[in-house]
């Protein structure tokens, strides 16, 4: 049976978008429990970028800025910490009951420009970059990376004390406690960018597992007033987040900012 013109640009069109979907470099971090218990529990998380959520077979995540809060707001170090060809690992000992929360918190610069005629890009520390930018360069465009990646660990009871946005950067604060999170019932959250809520921000959310399905079955809400977004889990699982903003408040003079925020949540059966 011969396809029509019709039905051949439609299957194109299909196989471009699933092959989009599938070549989208996705960074994540993902912990082998979210919800504890007993006596010394123990965690262990794997930090990858990979096409695939939660399956690594692109790149390591680094863990150079790997920063974990305990319950009660003090930083503690990582255990066991290793990169591989394909991901990074390390364990956390849940001395403290409560909810940890574990971030890797990126501050960079990207820079393009024209030297002698020729075209140049560099990437660095958003405090030593612009430095070393030569004197003579000409078309220099600046952008500032501004991420933070982060998972929520609960020993025991739930805690709220190191839930608080720090003021800097893209941020999440939560209605409801991202270690309470059910399949089937409503979680609200509010996007904040330096403290202050955003409004108008698209947020994606992506099930886990879609290296087994045709479909990458993400969703987007945007944020409403004050900063405010709900998302109805549809399933349980393994969730993946991302909202990302550009505005002119870089902290390096003369650049733009790309400020992100991504977050794996863990959703429960009811």
């Amino acid at each position: 049976m011969k396809m029509t013109l019709s039905k051949i640009a439609l299957a194109i069109a299909s196989l471009i978008a699933l092959e989009s979907s599938a070549l989208a470099h996705r960074a994540w971090l993902l912990p082998s429990a979210t919800v504890l218990s007993g006596e010394d529990p123990w965690v262990t998380v794997d930090a990858a970028i990979s096409n695939d959520l939660f399956y690594f077979e692109h790149h390591p995540m680094r863990l150079d800025n790997l920063v974990i809060t305990a319950p009660d707001g003090s930083k503690i170090d990582a255990q066991n910490s290793n990169t591989g060809k394909y991901r990074s690992t390390f364990d956390v000992n849940l001395k403290q009951p409560g909810t940890y929360r574990m971030a890797v918190v990126n501050d960079g610069l990207f820079a393009s420009y024209k030297l002698n005629g020729e075209n140049k890009r560099r990437r660095g520390s958003a405090s030593k970059l612009k430095d070393e930018i030569p004197a003579d360069a000409t078309d220099v465009k600046l952008t500032q990376s501004s991420s933070r990646n982060e998972i929520f660990v609960t020993s025991g009871k739930p805690s709220e004390d190191n839930l608080a946005a720090s003021g800097k950067g893209l941020e999440l604060l939560f209605d409801t406690h991202p270690n309470d999170l059910f399949a089937n019932e409503e979680a609200k959250f509010r996007l904040v960018l330096d403290g202050a809520p955003v409004k108008g921000v698209e947020v994606e959310i992506v099930p886990g597992g879609n290296r087994y399905r045709d479909k990458l079955n993400d969703a987007k809400v945007t944020t409403g007033e004050d900063g405010n977004f709900s998302i109805t889990w549809p399933t349980p699982g393994m969730y993946w987040i991302e909202a990302s903003v550009r505005d002119e408040k870089a902290t390096v003079e003369g650049a733009q900012r790309r400020a992100s925020y991504v977050a794996t949540f863990e959703v429960l059966p009811q």
